[in-house]
């Protein structure tokens, strides 16, 4: 006798104001969260960094599962963080995996409840399995898994934590790491001023338009009513989810712990991380237009790893936010068009480019 696999359907939170991706009236003067679930699967105590954007994530995702979930993690900086002397701040279920194997580990799980509740070993319902991984593990190392798992559409969420560097062993670069960001793999000196020369990989839509079967979507620590809801849109789709979030390390950055959330938004403001989400069924993308659009300075002086760059790198990371805004179906204002000329950046090869004690501070 074959039982039915039942699954559970998250309902979605009302969305308004700047903890929202959405378009409104409210824009970025209105801080709004709606009444959350007060079951905290990720719990205190943790050893995360101050302003830790990856923990800031992972409260959100799980808050918004809820604790009928099961929870992969692949080796990387939140594995260390969170699994000290035997401890981790999971009040759910939590398996380390080796960092290549986040995708397979969690296909086996998928594929392992489907078959229990089926042949009635297990009650159900169908937890909502998810497993989060570094950049290192989603966009490199574990990529070759990450996309099987896609592929062979197995019922679970897979999620990025994406602070663009392999924090864990030292700041190292990623594949996600943005063009000119400085780590301790592309130091910047004579030979190379801009530090690191190539652009970061595009990782959600390499997800999307080689596996459109399945739900995609990126979003930030910015964002967190966004943040939930697409962690629930991605539960509830059966069948696999993939989930790019932008989650600042305050340790490989270097800016103010506090300016995590800014962050969150200012990158996407600034044209250099847009904000969609993909639909399998119709296989459109929805994106999100950002009420402000700020030159790419306002996101790069906040941070020491960009205070090397000359005025030619700046140029070039504004010509690169530019076509991120045509990409979205957006007009490209004249004051940003002429940021593309090194020329407007000139004050910077004589002045010390570095972040102001409280610059950043507020909207």
């Amino acid at each position: 006798m074959a039982y039915e696999v039942v699954r559970h359907h998250l309902p979605l939170f009302d969305e308004e104001g700047r903890s929202a991706a959405t378009d409104d009236e409210a824009g970025r003067d209105r801080h709004y969260l709606p009444d959350f679930p007060e079951e905290d699967p990720y719990a205190a105590g943790h050893r995360t960094c101050a302003g830790c954007g990856p923990a800031i994530q992972y409260r959100w995702v799980l808050k918004a599962a809820g604790e009928d979930s099961v929870l992969a993690g692949p080796t990387g900086c939140m594995y260390v963080a969170n699994s000290t002397y035997l401890c981790t701040p999971y009040t759910v279920p939590w398996a380390h995996t080796p960092i290549a194997s986040g995708g397979s580990f969690t296909s086996g799980m998928a594929a392992g409840y489907e078959a229990m509740i089926r042949k009635g070993r297990h009650p159900g319902p169908y937890p909502n399995i998810i497993v989060m991984a570094g950049d290192g593990s989603a966009s490199d190392i574990g990529l070759g898994a990450m996309s099987g798992a896609l592929y062979r559409n197995h019922d679970a969420l897979f999620v990025c934590y994406d602070n663009e560097c392999y924090a864990n062993t030292g700041i190292q670069t990623s594949p996600t790491t943005p063009y000119a960001g400085m780590t301790t793999f592309t130091p910047f000196g004579k030979a190379i001023p801009e530090g690191k020369k190539l652009p970061p990989k595009n990782l959600a839509k390499m997800m999307a338009e080689g596996h459109p079967h399945c739900y995609v979507a990126t979003t930030t620590v910015g964002y967190p009513v966004d943040l939930m809801n697409k962690t629930r849109k991605g539960l509830n789709q059966v069948g696999a989810a993939f989930l790019h979030c932008y989650t600042p390390c305050q340790k490989g950055w270097v800016y103010q712990t506090s300016m995590t959330v800014e962050l969150g938004r200012r990158v996407v403001e600034a044209g250099l991380f847009p904000v969609w989400e993909y639909d399998p069924e119709t296989r459109e993308y929805r994106y999100f237009h950002p009420p402000v659009q700020r030159p790419v300075t306002d996101y790069l002086a906040m941070q020491g790893r960009f205070g090397h760059l000359l005025p030619e790198h700046i140029a070039a990371l504004q010509r690169g936010a530019n076509q991120n805004w045509r990409d979205i179906g957006m007009d490209v204002p004249a004051s940003l068009r002429e940021g593309e000329d090194p020329s407007r950046h000139q004050r910077l090869a004589e002045e010390t480019y570095s972040m102001p004690l409280n610059r950043g501070v507020g909207a």
